[in-house]
């Protein structure tokens, strides 16, 4: 059996695409490096209260007040050139008067990244730096799995009725995530307009929070990751019949829509928690790459199910006709 992966650049990736692929690697490390060192100076920030003595208490607060000009400064390049696909895409989508997961990716990063520059030049208030790095840090690894997904296909006559299987199916799961954005960026706006009138300090961070859990990501890759473990499973045994990748086509579409579907949910149980103000913006972007990494281990789960058996075995619905 050949070895295959998703991380293994395929043979005939155009320049353009491998210079892609660098960049968004660079991208994620300088933002995973980024929020590893945010977090740690964020720390201070949760140690503080109102029952430490005074001394510590001013001690703390001068330590707070260094740490966050240093995440100030070590976030700057993660918005800037780190989340740059995203000012992209967003402002291309508007442009185009279509809405995608760039624009409330986008309005996520500047709601929570503007006031949190601002209470550092003040010198008062809360700072989301860890959430902006953490959140950007996450979705560009959910978008690198993706990449490399699109990416790992095939030649042949089996790979590209695949293929032709991925374009109708993402026709339905783009419809969906289009919807599933407008309405949570719309949900967001209100509960964060509601919370600013009965609870206005904590407002900005319960739409941040929404804001983050209406990015679509697992959505994203819920068909991608699917696809690719359909192109790895006959990238490994070459050898089929039409039958078999007639089966194998339909497990590919079980899988997707088990992907699609759970994905759905998960934001739909997590979405009341975070307008209730029970998920911090931080919390938010790691249940966002929960569900990522969920949907691309369910995917892989197909491959390795897939390929513990014979060809003539491979599991999925009886072929039709």
């Amino acid at each position: 059996m050949r070895t295959f992966s998703i991380f293994t650049l395929p043979a005939g990736l155009t320049d353009r695409d491998r210079l892609n692929r660098k960049h968004m690697l660079a991208r994620m490390g300088l933002a995973w490096l980024a929020m590893m060192q945010v977090m740690m100076f964020a720390f201070p920030g949760y140690l503080r209260s109102q029952e430490m003595s005074a001394d510590n208490l001013q001690l703390l607060d001068q330590a707070i007040f260094i740490m966050n000009w240093i995440s100030l400064v070590l976030t700057v390049p993660v918005v800037l050139y780190c989340a740059w696909p995203v000012w992209g895409g967003a402002l291309l989508r508007v442009a185009q008067g279509r809405v995608s997961m760039d624009v409330p990716v986008a309005l996520g990063i500047v709601a929570a990244f503007i006031p949190s520059a601002y209470a550092t030049w003040g010198g008062t208030g809360e700072v989301y730096f860890d959430s902006v790095t953490m959140f950007v840090a996450f979705l560009l690894t959910a978008r690198y799995l993706e990449l490399c997904a699109r990416q790992a296909v095939g030649t042949g006559a089996a790979h590209a009725l695949i293929e032709q299987f991925r374009v109708s199916v993402s026709r339905r799961a783009d419809q969906l995530a289009f919807w599933f954005v407008v309405i949570q960026l719309a949900l967001a706006f209100l509960v964060g307009a509601v919370w600013y009138v009965y609870a206005p300090q904590h407002a900005i961070a319960v739409m941040v929070a929404l804001l983050v859990m209406s990015c679509p990501c697992a959505m994203a890759m819920a068909v991608p990751t699917a696809v690719a473990a359909a192109h790895a499973t006959l990238s490994a045994r070459p050898a089929s019949t039409d039958l078999d990748v007639v089966r194998l086509t339909q497990a590919t579409g079980k899988v997707s829509r088990q992907n699609l579907y759970a994905s759905v949910i998960w934001h739909l149980l997590m979405t009341p928690l975070a307008a209730m103000g029970l998920i911090a913006p931080w919390l938010a972007a790691i249940s966002m790459l929960l569900s990522s990494l969920a949907v691309a281990a369910n995917s892989w789960r197909l491959f390795r199910r897939q390929t513990r058996v014979a060809p003539t075995a491979w599991r999925g619905a009886p072929a039709q006709g």
